[in-house]
């Protein structure tokens, strides 16, 4: 079967159509650009066939990806943490100054446990919610 635009030379599977080489120098140089663009093809397709190796790449790539997400969500936790102890802090402290003489010493303990402070916050907060929705649920019906 021949090319409609080579005329009466048949097909070749390459799209690069050759020269004729001008001596036997150009065929060698010829020759040894055709066998480095076949190395860096077959060590390409080599690549790509080696699904073990790429495997392994990704899952080194991914596992250092997680380890610079999990110190930056550690610090992004500690920055948070710090933040909340400065602010259960200084509300306790303003929280002592508003309340009576009598109820100055549940304050100041609460100021030397600001975890239990914080946990008895979320709990207000939490029974104050339920309260809320509960009120707008009877209010629908």
């Amino acid at each position: 079967m021949t090319d409609a635009t080579s005329g009466d030379r048949p097909r070749t599977g390459s799209t690069a159509q050759p020269t004729g080489a001008k001596g036997p120098d150009e065929l060698r140089r010829q020759i040894e650009q055709t066998r480095s663009r076949l190395g860096d093809t077959v060590e390409e397709l080599a690549g790509k066939a080696d699904v073990k190796g790429r495997a392994k790449a990704r899952a080194a790539d991914l596992r250092d990806k997680a380890g610079a997400m999990t110190v930056q969500l550690r610090s992004s936790a500690a920055h948070a943490g710090h933040t909340v102890h400065d602010k259960a802090g200084r509300a306790g402290h303003l929280a002592e100054e508003r309340v009576p003489d009598r109820a100055r010493g549940a304050v100041r303990t609460g100021l030397g446990h600001p975890r239990v402070l914080l946990v008895a916050g979320a709990a207000v907060c939490a029974l104050a919610t339920a309260g809320v929705l509960r009120h707008r649920h009877q209010g629908h019906r």
